[in-house]
Parts: structure tokens; sequence; C-alpha cells
């Protein structure tokens, strides 16, 4: 193929991303101390605005995060207010939309991949398939659909569940997520960062929210279905000191790189909902020899994508830290400054990023072969996107 670079030769790279935004920073600081010179920084809103852009053969695309920013949220989610929950389907189906429209170059982020991964449902089928350790799921593949409450009730009570996650399919920073249990008197609770309005509308907030009234519960769940939802078990965490606990494992190129501990007294663990970063070292103490099936489980959620360079696996831990599952796969799932590399990785020594450069610039080029740009009536939206 005319344009590649040979094998170990610098990489000529370009991102699509907001510019603005920490993880722009964080990645082209890596790519320069690389020697691979200042990344080409292609915007989210140009893409989405324009109907998508053109990149060069040599060209090394990789895509970050479109959040956190207000212009790109209401281009993909058509409203103004950027914590509201709603809209979810409509951001999934207007960011493939806009990955599909991306032209020729060697794209880091397979568009096939992106759409399982920003499915929950699909995500879980395919990782079951491949035989690594999920919770248990009534929606896994979206083989059973979500209406309302009732619905998650019926499949509660059919699948034998007392403690579920729901999740917006579509949803990403714990946005929408509601812990719900079953008490032993048969009431209902629920645990979120959702916050309900007096005129219905749903907001993400920074603080956990416990509802106990179960109408409360019905008419969150009934305002998020129609945008997808996924269920899965609610496993029993480790803990760590008096707080539970869950692992972020980034894997990049098919190999563990990273990891960091998340702790919280709640059973949302995010760092942004008051989730605190906990002891690797006394994680991997507890863990013992099993510490490598963590590792190997996340390596093989990864090797599930191949067409992508590098996700971030949600690792959920059992009590006793004796068997693992996973929880999410994230495919931008690797912004954790000043985390360096795991011992005996490769990646010692070397952040999120500058891990993926270095990756890169030893795989062969026909790792990530150049894409061909899409014939001009060929439809963006994939056949998983909601119409």
């Amino acid at each position: 193929m005319g344009g590649l670079r040979p094998k170990g030769a610098p990489v000529k790279w370009a991102v699509v991303a907001n510019g603005e935004n920490r993880r722009v920073a964080l990645f082209a600081a890596a790519a320069e101390a690389a020697g691979c010179g200042t990344p080409r920084v292609v915007e989210w809103r140009d893409v989405l605005r324009d109907g998508g852009h053109d990149f060069a053969d040599d060209e090394v695309v990789r895509l970050d995060s479109p959040g956190e920013n207000a212009e790109v949220d209401r281009l993909l989610r058509g409203t103004d207010e950027p914590t509201r929950v709603e809209g979810s389907a409509r951001w999934y189906a207007g960011f493939l939309d806009g990955v599909r429209s991306l032209r020729g170059g060697r794209r880091l982020d397979d568009p096939a991949d992106l759409a399982v991964l920003f499915d929950k449902r699909l995500c879980h089928a395919r990782l079951h398939a491949a035989g690594v350790p999920v919770p248990q799921s009534p929606t896994s593949g979206a083989l059973r659909t979500v209406e309302d409450w009732d619905g998650v009730r019926g499949l509660m009570a059919e699948a034998a569940l007392r403690r579920v996650f729901v999740k917006l399919a579509h949803g990403s920073s714990a946005s929408g997520v509601l812990a719900v249990e079953t008490t032993a008197s048969g009431r209902i609770r629920a645990t979120t960062s959702v916050e309900r309005t007096a005129d219905g509308d749903l907001h993400n907030s920074l603080r956990i929210r416990r509802y106990t009234d179960e109408a409360q519960i019905a008419a969150i769940v009934d305002t998020l279905a129609p945008d997808g939802l996924h269920i899965e078990r609610w496993l029993p965490k480790a803990s760590l000191g008096s707080r539970s606990a869950d692992l972020r494992v980034v894997v990049v190129a098919g190999r563990a790189t990273h990891a960091v501990v998340r702790t919280s007294r709640s059973p949302l663990t995010n760092l942004h909902l008051g989730g605190a970063r906990g002891d690797l070292a006394a994680v991997r103490a507890l863990a013992g020899d099993r510490w490598t099936e963590a590792l190997s489980i996340s390596e093989r959620a990864a090797a599930c994508f191949p067409g992508t360079l590098c996700v971030g696996v949600d690792l959920l831990p059992a009590i006793g830290w004796r068997r693992f599952a996973v929880g999410e796969v994230n495919a931008f799932g690797d912004l954790l400054p000043r985390l360096t590399g795991l011992p005996g990785s490769g990646a010692e020594g070397l952040d999120t990023y500058a891990a993926q450069v270095a990756a890169l610039r030893s795989l062969s080029p026909e790792h990530f072969p150049v894409r061909p740009a899409l014939p001009p009536d060929t439809p963006a939206r994939t056949a998983h996107a909601p119409a």
C-alpha cells in the first residue's frame, strides 16, 4: 500500500478530538516526547458540521472522546443542557455517523468495534460469546428490549435477580446508571447520580442519591427507557479497607499496561462521583496468584475488539479478590493522568498515551491498514444505531 511508513519509522499523527480537552494536551506531549512532532488536531465539531474529513494515507488517525464540549454535545444530542441524561440514543447514532464519515488514514479505532463498545448490550454479548466472564444479563445482545419500569421488574423476576444495575445502553461516565435492589421486605431502592426535576427532566449530578419511593424510581426508568436500557446482575464487590473497589485496566495493543483501583462507599466507583484511587500494591497482595488472571481477563476482553489499539476495561473483583468479571469495556478509557505502566508490562515509566505511541511504533503498518474513502452514497449509520 502506498503511503505507509516502514516499520519503526516516525509516525505522522492526526487526532480527532475536542482540541481544548486535556486529553489532547496529554497525547500531544507523548507524541512530541517520542519525536513524532505535534499531532494534527481535527475538531469533532468540524467533522459533524462538515459531514466528515479526509486524511492522507500516511496519517495515523486516533479518535478521542467527543465529550466535555457543549457545542459538540448539542450537535450529537440536540440539547443545550449538558447535564441532561436523555438523548443518549441520538448521541450514539450521531457519533457513529461522524466516525463513519472519516475518510482515509490509518485508523486506530475500528468503526465496527465502536458500534459495539458504545452499546452495552452488544458489548456484553460479544464478551460472553468469547468466554470472558461477565455479570448475568437478561438484555445481552439487545435481544430483549425494556420499554419501562414494569419491563425491568419483569426481567428481574424472570431471571431471579434481586440486585441489578440498570444502565443506559449508550451511556458513559455512569450517566443514567441506577443500582437497584430489592430489600428483604420486598421494597425497592435505587442508588444513582440521576436528579429528577419537578418537571420530570433528568440531570446528571455529582451527588449520589438514594431513592426509596418506587414511583420515583419508575418515573426515572420510564424516562430513560426510550434511549435503550441494559440490565445486569449487581455482583458483590471486593473491598479495600471499608470501601468497595473495582479496577480500570488499560490494554494497549493486546497487553495490559496500566491499572488503577477505584474505591467508593457507594455502588458507583467513578472518580468524578466521589470515588477515590486505592492502593494498587495492596490489591495485588490481596489477589496474590490471581492477579495474573485479572490481567489476562482484561486482555481477553480487549481481544474482542482487534481493530482498536487501546481500551479501558472495568474489572469487577468478587469478594476475597479471587474471581473477576468484566463490567464494561471503554473506547476512551485511557484518561489516567500521571499513572505509569505496570511492572513487566513493557510500559514501565510511560503514561497511557506514551504507551500507545510506543506500541504503534512497534507494529507492522498492516496491523492498521489505510481505510478507503466510503462511496458518497454509503449510509453512515450502522445497522445497530437507532433510527
